[in-house]
């Protein structure tokens, strides 16, 4: 994980394409004032939803002329929509204004252990499409030649005007993914080709969009902040439960990468197994465990990897994975209280809705076991963006690097 965020890979190995406003970093001259004001102002309405002239002005600082010369020049430019006026009792009517989704689309990629996503996202982060592959272990050319197909597929249903929209494409993986050959059952030495592949140049070269690459934990971690209980929280440890568990963490409402960006690797945190042995976090509570769990009782696992959609109940394993995951999560959420008095403890992950709320709900219950003397306890919630949140995080990469100024989705150095 990274704090700062360079120009993305491209296919000549340039820098990305023209955005409509310019990256805030530099020096303050008329034209990047300028610039950083646009996309603050496009930061705001993301935010709050939808905003008027007014409440933006008051909200920046900025003069009434300057608002409403900022909001002119992006509602020409399609990135804003009107509102229905709201009329007061005196003074004209205020007219609120919000994001137009068709304004801008991105391709977000996920790459896991077992599967690999790629959703088509609008400004506001609804999936417009998505395809998913499954495999018994991840190899490069078969991800890279998914992922280009498949955005040649999305695209030829698309409008030029659609085409000329897309900002680029982000990757959301897992990092150093030749150690965890073991854990999913690659062949001695089948994953050890990932010391040496540039993914994202390998994609840049046979791809026009700008590529942009971060760790699908932390990309994860990121889109819950944009897009789902962020408002609410501004500052949570957050849990993504996928093949292997993963995190992040935000203070300020922004994520916290730390001194080396490793900052919310939660995986490793040590906790109590099942049977009382010190074990990892993500040795524990990740779904591969599960997989694990259900082929020793002659069940196939393989509806774990097509798509959340087709998880079944699948009875007493996946009861007692939801258990000791439980009891491993409601460990972690009291050992980070005990470092940030957060406000609440997150978790998500690549399953259902239902087995969400019966993990949240387990963990809840476990954590009032524990002995929480000196401990402040966070809320503990279900994540609100879901099993493709590794997906719209990536997604979110180039969108926020081209249009606004919310870093807090800005973390990976694009090449």
């Amino acid at each position: 994980m990274s704090s700062h965020i360079d120009e993305p890979a491209t296919a000549t190995g340039k820098t990305g394409g023209a955005a409509p406003v310019l990256d805030p970093a530099g020096g303050a001259n008329q034209i990047r004032v300028r610039a950083h004001n646009e996309r603050l102002v496009l930061s705001l309405v993301r935010l709050h939803g939808e905003l008027s002239k007014a409440e933006i002005a008051r909200r920046t600082g900025l003069s009434a002329q300057t608002v409403s010369v900022i909001m002119r020049a992006l509602e020409s430019e399609s990135l804003l929509l009107r509102g229905p006026a709201v009329r007061g009792r005196v003074g004209q009517p205020s007219i609120p204004m919000r994001l137009n989704p068709d304004a801008v689309l991105s391709f977000g990629v996920k790459i896991g252990r077992r599967s690999a996503d790629l959703v088509l996202m609008d400004f506001v982060g609804t999936i417009r499409h998505k395809l998913r592959q499954t495999y018994a272990y991840p190899q490069p050319e078969v991800i890279a030649d998914f992922v280009i197909s498949g955005i040649e597929a999305i695209e030829a249903g698309l409008s030029e005007s659609q085409r000329r929209r897309i900002a680029g494409i982000g990757i959301a993986a897992p990092f150093e993914l030749w150690n965890w050959a073991h854990e999913v059952g690659a062949p001695e030495g089948a994953m050890d080709c990932w010391r040496e592949v540039d993914l994202q140049q390998m994609i840049a070269q046979r791809l026009d969009h700008a590529v942009y690459l971060q760790n699908d934990a932390t990309a994860a971690c990121g889109a819950e902040l944009v897009f789902g209980v962020g408002p609410a929280y501004p500052d949570f440890v957050y849990f993504f439960i996928g093949s292997f568990l993963g995190g992040g963490v935000v203070i300020n409402s922004a994520v916290f990468s730390g001194r080396t960006g490793t900052a919310g690797a939660l995986g490793p945190l040590p906790v109590r197994g099942p049977n009382g042995e010190n074990r990892q976090l993500l040795e524990v509570a990740s779904i591969f465990v599960l997989e694990k769990m259900l082929r020793a009782e002659g069940i196939d696992p393989e509806p774990l990897w097509y798509s959340a959609d087709d998880w079944v109940d699948f009875g007493k394993p996946m009861s007692d994975w939801i258990t000791n995951s439980a009891k491993a999560l409601a460990q972690a959420v009291v050992a980070a209280a005990s470092v940030v008095d957060f406000s609440a403890a997150v978790i998500d992950g690549g399953f259902p809705a239902w087995v969400r709320k019966r993990l949240v709900d387990a963990t809840l219950l476990e954590t009032r076991r524990l002995d929480l003397q000196g401990v402040l306890l966070p809320d503990i919630v279900e994540g609100a963006v879901g099993p493709h949140a590794r997906a719209i995080g990536g997604a979110s990469l180039p969108i926020f690097s081209r249009y606004l100024i919310d870093t807090n989705v800005l973390f990976k150095d694009p090449v």
